[in-house]
This record gives structure tokens, C-alpha cells and sequence, in this order.
């Protein structure tokens, strides 16, 4: 167990999925947790209340980060409720799938907005807090389609790729002001946009995987909260694949 106890943690899209187990797993090892999000009120309140009962404070913040006025709203009300930031956790992300030839304009500008603008500027705008009190720690949600892709991810693999490359050198940027940068990329992981598919079988899915199950969001909190640790001083601009091996394959059967 890690101990961020007195530390301030921002995660965006923390209202579900992975960002929702994010943020609970930085507050069971001590953090205050600001958690974000765009559209699940309900389940941004849901984990809002359990940080709560862990004897951390929290609260939920409506912000859509594609958009950069309400990124620096955000980091205000933050910097009013508890002065800092130690940790920003940039999972915000939407992934529509849709064949190339269908990709519109504006379909490409939602999903790059979201994924790529969004956690460049919550960067910027976190970075300028962390740099006042000379450190902090700055974590992109990635992905496996970074590197290794399928058909009709065209655009959500270019914001991955583009992550992975933004992590790398914001980690050379901010190295000066001890703001350590990495990025977390899951391959295949248990989040309700596959649990609500009554098509889905992680059972099917996990044969594929070379450690025999589909990952869980708990796996990425596990990595988030490692490289947010003083464990992972001297380590910055990496990009930790938490896939249970299916990028050492050349494809899934």
C-alpha cells in the first residue's frame, strides 16, 4: 500500500470505469481525491461518497475537458478546496468505434478534443500548480492501440499514439520542476461498456490473453498508483503496458 496521505489527486473520467477504481485506490492509500467527469453524475457521487467514508475528502466536478475553460475552472475550484495538487490522472477518454472511410470531421474532432487536447491542458494547467511547490506527478491513461491496433480505431489509436509521443516529452519539459510524466496502457480490461454487452464474455476474451484472464481496472489502479508513488522518483517519459501479455503477440486468435 502506497501512502499519499495529505496528497491531492485530480482524475478525470472518474465518474465510471477505470477512472472510478483510479481514484478509490488513491484514497485508500491516503489521498484526497477531486473526481471528475463529463456525463456519470451518478457514479462520480457514488465515489465521492465511499472516498468519504474512508476519512478522505472529496468532491465531483463536472468538467468537460475538451473544452480548456473548463479544464482551468476545474483546476480552480481544486487549488480553492485544498490549495494543491500532487497527482493529475488524465483518463478522460471516449473510443467509438467507426470504419476510416466513415470518419467525418467533426467525429474526428470529438475523439482527438477529448483524448488528446484534454490531457494536454489539464497537464498545462496541473503542471503550473505542481512546478509552485517543485514536484508532482502526472499520469496518462494510454492504451495497447497505441502501438498495437484492430480495424475501426483509426482514430482513437492516432490519440494513443499521439499520448504515448505527448508523455514522452512533457516528461522532457517538465523534468526541471520535478513533475515526473508517465503513461498507463491497458490492453482488454472489465469496464461497464463490456459488462452491460450481454455479448460479452471475458471468459472468450481472457483465452486470448497470454496470462489467461481479461484485466480489471483494479490492475491499472495498481500501475497508476505505483508510478504516483515516491517509489517512481526516477522514473519518467515511460509508457507501462498493463495487458497480461497480448502485446507479445503479433495478433489475438
Amino acid at each position: 500500500m502506497y501512502d499519499f496521505t495529505g496528497q491531492v489527486a485530480l482524475v478525470t473520467g472518474a465518474g465510471r470505469g477505470i477512472g472510478k477504481r483510479i481514484a478509490l485506490k488513491l484514497a485508500e492509500c491516503g489521498a484526497n481525491v477531486v473526481v471528475n467527469y463529463a456525463n456519470s453524475a451518478q457514479g462520480a457521487n457514488e465515489i465521492v461518497s465511499e472516498i468519504v467514508k474512508l476519512g478522505r475528502q472529496s468532491f465531483a466536478h463536472k468538467a468537460d475537458v475538451s473544452d480548456v475553460s473548463q479544464i482551468h475552472e476545474m483546476v480552480e475550484k481544486t487549488i480553492e478546496r485544498f490549495g494543491k495538487i500532487d497527482i493529475l490522472v488524465n483518463n478522460a477518454a471516449i473510443d467509438p468505434t467507426i470504419d476510416f472511410f466513415e470518419v467525418t470531421e467533426s467525429f474526428w474532432d470529438r475523439v482527438v478534443d477529448t483524448n488528446l487536447k484534454g490531457a494536454f491542458f489539464c497537464a498545462q494547467a496541473c503542471a503550473a500548480v505542481m512546478r509552485k511547490t517543485g514536484k508532482g506527478k502526472i499520469i496518462n491513461i494510454s492504451s495497447v492501440h497505441g502501438n498495437l491496433t484492430m480495424p475501426q480505431y483509426a482514430v482513437y489509436a492516432s490519440t494513443k499514439g499521439g499520448m504515448n509521443a505527448m508523455t514522452r516529452q512533457l516528461a522532457l519539459d517538465l523534468a526541471p520542476y520535478h513533475i515526473n510524466v508517465n503513461a498507463v496502457a491497458p490492453g482488454a480490461t472489465e469496464v461497464e461498456k463490456f459488462t452491460e454487452n450481454p455479448n460479452h464474455d471475458k471468459y472468450a476474451v481472457g483465452k486470448q490473453i497470454p496470462l489467461g484472464r481479461i484485466g480489471y481496472p483494479e490492475d491499472v489502479a495498481e500501475a497508476v498508483s505505483f508510478l504516483s508513488s515516491s517509489g517512481a522518483d526516477f522514473i519518467t517519459g515511460q509508457i507501462l503496458t498493463v495487458d497480461g501479455g497480448s502485446s507479445t503477440r503479433f495478433f489475438l486468435q
